[in-house]
């Protein structure tokens, strides 16, 4: 199963490819999509859009994962991740790509098995589990990693829990 992870943000947005098959998971690609701050709002989603439906024409994945949005102090920046998540789930409602949602809080638990891990643990959980050189950078992208190997794992139960029956 080819998995794109999403960890949606107006300024920066990360993403990670992975495939998975037979219990044994890769990495295809990862990165960044950004924007320019001081653009306008619209130009700023519509580049956002455009990255997005870039990544899902070119890899063609079966299925992404999202995270949730987490809600900080600053109600402004928690706006403007909305606003970016929202173009986002548009753009993979637009390609037919189903969308699972995961909190940060279960994507950290799924990967390092301690919901409140930090950064640093993270990346190098997904390291470790994609068998990368290094640890992903920037954090944007390791998260985006960790989402979709969150979501393959809970793809992977629920097959395996299908079969047993």
């Amino acid at each position: 199963m080819l998995i794109l992870g999403l960890d949606p943000g107006l300024a920066t947005t990360g993403y990670g490819l992975v495939e998975g098959e037979h219990g044994d998971i890769r990495a295809i690609t990862y990165g960044v999509i950004t924007t320019p701050a001081g653009t306008p709002i619209g130009e700023r989603l519509a580049q956002l859009h455009r990255g997005v439906t870039e990544l899902l024409e070119r890899y063609q994945p079966e299925a992404a994962a999202v995270e949730e949005l987490f809600f900080a102090t600053n109600a402004r920046t928690a706006i403007m991740v909305g606003e970016g998540r929202g173009v986002i789930l548009l753009a993979l409602a637009q390609a037919g790509v189903s969308v699972a949602e995961y909190t940060p809080l279960q994507i950290k638990q799924a990967v390092t098995g301690y919901g409140l891990a930090d950064k640093v643990q993270v990346q190098q959980m997904v390291q470790l589990l994609l068998s990368l050189e290094s640890p992903p950078r920037p954090d944007d992208a390791a998260d985006a990693l960790a989402a979709s190997i969150c979501h393959y794992h809970a793809w992977r139960y629920t097959e395996l829990a299908q079969n047993a029956e």
